[in-house]
């Protein structure tokens, strides 16, 4: 029986969160879209207010919300506003968008865990937003790395060991 679970966060252009996230244990799916925003059918032109954000699929058994949102912590810079590298604006905001109270507690929980390491130079200005709809990308947009190897991302392992 399928238990599989879904996650879904913002930090940064969806295209090399998609393509670090997907190899992950655990991971058994990853698209790309829009969330968080405030237009119905979103799409790459005419996002309002939607963060480009990824939802995760992933198997509770092999890994854990905490676990994906360690590894979000280490692949983007948490601590910028709107921005990340040459992205700039609300689409590229660093956020998390949870389903209940108990995924809240354990971001709340993890961003408390990343602070205090002070591995980042900055505090964490992730936002905790309630999930909302999320709009799946138009095709060219999913798995855009895998296609274009070469093409552009600022996201990468900023840290080898894990937060929690």
């Amino acid at each position: 029986m399928n238990n599989n679970k879904k996650a879904y966060i913002a930090g940064g252009c969806f295209w090399g969160m998609e393509d670090l996230f997907r190899t992950r244990p655990g991971i058994k799916d990853t698209e790309v879209g829009y969330i968080g925003g405030s237009n119905e059918n979103p799409t790459y032109g005419s996002h309002p207010g939607h963060a480009e954000g990824i939802e995760i699929t992933y198997d509770p058994n092999e890994t854990s919300f905490k676990q994906i949102l360690d590894y979000f912590f280490r692949i983007h810079n948490p601590t910028t506003v709107d921005r990340q590298g040459n992205d700039i604006g609300s689409s590229y905001r660093s956020a998390i968008f949870f389903q209940s109270e108990e995924e809240k507690a354990e971001a709340k929980e993890v961003i408390k865990i990343v602070n205090d390491s002070k591995k980042w130079d900055g505090e964490v200005m992730t936002t905790l937003e309630p999930y909302s709809k999320f709009w799946q990308a138009e095709p060219e947009h999913q798995d855009y790395l895998v296609k274009k190897p070469d093409g552009y991302t600022c996201h990468f392992e900023r840290f080898d060991t894990s937060f929690i």
